[in-house]
């Protein structure tokens, strides 16, 4: 299995701080926010990752990172994306470096609490498909909001006016190599962008799509000021001795 992680985007919620940096590259209490991502998935036992960035600060992240030795990684590849056109078209990118293995797919600003190795597994064990990490949020409407009957997902509704649950999507998903050509078939929604909720209706309703539910916190640093400081908060009293670094 491979990783991929997307640390591009406007940052423009994390406006005026983003004016001069990628949002991915922001503190989060010692650490730049994209040594999270890494470092999680790494603790899944994943050491080929590739990172999706974009606009003018590209470049800091190779300066930064550099091969991925620091983390322990075997490679850290790198890709941009030219055009904001959504997470769906940031992994259509990294087809090449995929070579028909899975993917773990992360957006850069998740930092979590807990280890993504059970969930690793429980994806391996299907064979196919399809597998979303989600949480319980109190602010559903701004997510991709899961329905669950039966111990099975039902519906994915991205950003709905009247959520039906508060179980969301985190922006952690787990595909099989076929993923591609679903991403190739796609259709660009209202605003332009591939939707990732698209590609997960896609093995949804081809029966190929499992959950985890995500233990410990999770926070998504880009959502808004307040997160970005709850971000911080969480892992200088939770989370500081527990990630692994």
């Amino acid at each position: 299995m491979k990783g991929v992680i997307l640390v591009g985007g406007s940052g423009s919620r994390l406006d005026p701080l983003t004016r001069v940096t990628n949002k991915h590259l922001l503190p989060i209490y010692d650490k730049p926010m994209v040594f999270y991502p890494i470092q999680a998935l790494v603790n899944a036992g994943i050491t080929d990752i590739m990172l999706v960035t974009g606009g003018n600060n590209a470049g800091d992240f190779l300066r930064l990172l550099g091969n991925g030795s620091d983390f322990g990684l075997k490679r850290l590849h790198y890709t941009y994306q030219d055009r904001p056109a959504g997470i769906a078209h940031a992994l259509g990118l990294t087809r090449d470096f995929a070579d028909g293995d899975s993917l773990l797919l992360m957006l850069g600003d998740n930092i979590i609490e807990g280890n993504l190795l059970q969930a690793r597994r429980n994806f391996e064990a299907q064979g196919q498909g399809a597998r979303v990490v989600l949480t319980q949020v109190e602010n559903p409407a701004s997510y991709g909001v899961v329905e669950i009957e039966n111990d099975r997902i039902t519906s994915i509704t991205e950003k709905p006016a009247n959520p039906k649950s508060n179980l969301v999507q985190t922006g952690i998903y787990f595909y099989d190599e076929r993923v591609f050509d679903v991403v190739s078939k796609l259709q660009p929604s209202g605003r332009g962008e591939l939707e990732i909720t698209d590609v997960n209706n896609h093995y949804l309703q081809a029966g190929n799509l499992e959950y985890d539910i995500l233990k410990g916190f999770w926070a998504d640093c880009g959502e808004s000021f307040e997160m970005y400081l709850e971000s911080q908060n969480l892992v200088a009293t939770h989370g500081a001795n527990k990630l692994n670094f």
